[in-house]
């Protein structure tokens, strides 16, 4: 597996953003039931948002990223990094190595 960290990062107003949140979120959801996702959240202050995500490849990761209702309503820009996860806390090792 590939690890990455996504950085979303806000195009638009906040009430935009806001009124396609719900859908986001359900979006994340989809993520997280694939096991492709640990952890997201909005930045402080709130220009954007942090996905911890892991997958076979940055093309699975960046497809999987497609559908995101962000994406499709043009209201965010992403930023891919991929990692290598050499050091974490003993509880989350099988996540790490999929």
């Amino acid at each position: 597996m590939k690890h990455f960290l996504i950085n979303i990062t806000y195009k638009v107003d906040l009430t935009k953003i806001d009124e396609i949140l719900p859908e986001h979120r359900k979006f994340l959801q989809e993520g997280y039931d694939k096991g492709l996702l640990l952890y997201s959240g909005p930045r402080n202050p709130r220009t954007g948002g942090i996905v911890l995500a892991r997958a076979e490849s940055a093309e699975q990761i960046k497809a999987l990223f497609d559908k995101d209702p962000y994406k499709i309503t043009n209201t965010a820009d992403y930023e891919f990094v991929e990692f290598n996860p050499v050091k974490s806390q003993p509880f989350i090792d099988e996540w790490i190595k999929g």
